[in-house]
């Protein structure tokens, strides 16, 4: 069926959309954007830039898709930013195309809910089923995995990695990787054990959840080299995909070091 545009909306006629796509009123929507089939724009929705965004994602008002980056390096360069399907963008959410300094794109993944006032900087990589809370804000480069949480008014600095199926406490400032599964709170954040609510809520059985434990606790409590507890959880817990998943992220090259659990403090 034929999309469906507001007489007040603006639709630049090289715009791509697809079917039944709804277009309200006051909407802007530029010449290199296209709109996956039953794409809907609220109203005063702006979407510019080589945008694309997937098919049956919604997107509210006064939300600023694909403008400019933040970034004072970028010149102009055609880089993209690729939304997949069934995203829901709520108010004032602020999503930016990526730059040449970092790959061009920046890409969200499919059946992600960024609540209002959210911010996605240039070149970001974010997984399926994520969720960015109420003014959760990533910065450039960040690479967010599957299923990952992000509470409100949580700030993730430049070329963070968060694992997937991690949860950031609101009002977190995260400033290192987070590891796959991890719980990060407090105001400068640490990491606080295993999101053990997500897992239970995403299906990982008992003897999953209890190994994954077991792996935690030899890599933050036990004594020993980094490097000696990282083979010891190999061995140990190396036949499980959650374990598996947990050292492939320890053992890529990264700037960064990873969030650790929180120091006693001294008597």
């Amino acid at each position: 069926m034929a999309s469906t545009i507001h007489p007040n909306a603006v639709v630049d006629p090289a715009a791509r959309l697809g079917e039944d796509v709804v277009i309200g009123p006051f909407c802007v929507v530029g010449a290199r954007v296209e709109l996956g089939d039953r794409v809907q724009l609220i109203s005063h929705v702006v979407v510019e830039g080589t945008t694309i965004v997937g098919a049956d994602s919604v997107i509210y008002p006064f939300s600023s898709i694909g403008h400019r980056p933040q970034d004072l390096k970028y010149k102009g360069e055609d880089s993209r930013l690729v939304i997949g399907r069934n995203v829901t963008i709520r108010e004032h959410v602020t999503m930016n195309p990526g730059t040449e300094g970092g790959g061009m794109v920046t890409r969200v993944g499919d059946d992600g809910f960024f609540m209002a006032g959210a911010h996605v900087a240039h070149d970001c990589d974010v997984g399926n089923d994520v969720i960015l809370a109420n003014n959760a804000a990533v910065a450039g480069h960040v690479v967010v995995g599957d299923h990952a949480r992000l509470g409100g008014y949580c700030a993730v600095r430049q070329f963070v990695r968060i694992g997937h199926h991690a949860m950031i406490g609101g009002m977190t400032g995260v400033d290192q990787d987070v590891i796959p599964y991890g719980l990060v709170t407090g105001d400068r954040g640490y990491l606080a054990g295993l999101n053990l609510v997500g897992l239970r809520r995403h299906g990982f059985d008992r003897d999953e959840i209890n190994a994954l434990r077991s792996a935690y606790r030899v890599l933050f409590d036990d004594a020993g080299e980094w490097s000696q507890r990282l083979v010891e959880v190999e061995r140990r817990f190396g036949s499980l995909s959650t374990v598996r998943e947990l050292l492939k992220f320890l053992q890529h090259d990264s700037d960064l070091k990873i969030l650790k659990p929180k120091l006693p403090d001294a008597a």
